[in-house]
């Protein structure tokens, strides 16, 4: 009866290990695929940076950083572009990066109602508009009253393309937070406020950094709200009520012009706005890495 038990049983055993081994054949294929891609993705950037390097370095001097675009042939730089983007890259991350993360965290603490769901519907289209749109959205709305182009505008037109990133970035690292952590401050009698401040905030700062830096290397790389905006200047310019110059416009006025010394210009401008953003990349993830 025992043997006629064990014959029994068989068929099931040799089904479950068919089962077993086809769930590790799909595993095995899966993380191979994911490891491809990976591969694949890590390359192109690689491809990508490097061919820039390679077509930028030639160009590339002190003088160029330092210098302001002058007419081909006495050479020129790029001095201007770097201090107007910095000053509206700056500006527009003040005005945006604020009002992103406080709409982010009222999404994931108060937003599971009619309104907070508007207000997701809202930054998920404003997420996919093209930037050229607000661009003149804001050229509209600001530059026509203003009677000029300025850096002003083109920091509210790049805060405005900032804010649904920030915000939707900042939602989801805050709900990654454990809801045990929210629920200790609240037993000790904390209020909402206070557990959001001290404790969610706290706890999500590294993805909420990452998602800002997302927001500022994607503002940084903009040219047409820019273009309908800041405009550009051919000098240095600290004042962002008059038209300013910008990296990413520079790189478009070197790289439609008619002469290959400004194609080359085009590229070390390109690689120097490409290393500008790898250096923040790299300074907010040591700043916001954590520490055991």
């Amino acid at each position: 009866m025992q043997h006629s038990g064990v014959l029994k049983n068989q068929p099931a055993r040799e089904k479950a290990s068919l089962r077993l081994d086809r769930r590790r054949l799909v595993s095995g294929a899966m993380a191979g695929m994911t490891t491809a891609c990976t591969i694949f993705v890590v390359a192109l950037l690689v491809i990508i940076i490097g061919y820039i390097a390679a077509r930028g370095l030639s160009s590339l001097s002190f003088q160029f950083l330092i210098d302001t675009p002058k007419p081909v042939g006495e050479g020129g730089g790029i001095g201007n572009a770097i201090l107007g983007s910095f000053l509206i890259t700056t500006l527009a991350s003040v005005m945006g990066m604020p009002i992103g993360i406080a709409a982010g965290v009222y999404l994931a603490e108060y937003g599971d109602g009619w309104f907070g769901r508007i207000v997701r519907f809202v930054a998920d289209t404003m997420a996919g508009v093209p930037s050229i749109i607000v661009g003149i959205f804001v050229f509209t709305a600001v530059v026509l009253p203003m009677g000029r182009q300025s850096g002003l505008a083109g920091s509210i037109a790049l805060a405005i393309i900032m804010l649904p990133i920030v915000a939707r970035t900042t939602e989801e690292m805050i709900r990654l937070v454990p809801t045990s952590m929210r629920e200790g401050a609240l037993a000790l009698g904390a209020p909402n406020w206070r557990v959001a401040w001290d404790i969610v905030l706290p706890a999500a700062k590294a993805g909420i950094a990452t998602g800002a830096m997302l927001a500022v290397a994607r503002i940084s790389g903009e040219t047409a709200p820019l273009l309908f905006t800041a405009l550009n200047s051919r000098f240095y310019n600290f004042y962002l009520d008059q038209p300013m110059a910008s990296l990413t416009v520079q790189i478009f006025n070197y790289a439609t012009g008619p002469f290959e010394v400004e194609w080359q210009m085009a590229w070390a401008a390109t690689l120097i706005l490409v290393s500008l953003i790898l250096v923040i990349n790299v300074i907010v993830r040591f700043l916001t890495r954590r520490r055991f």
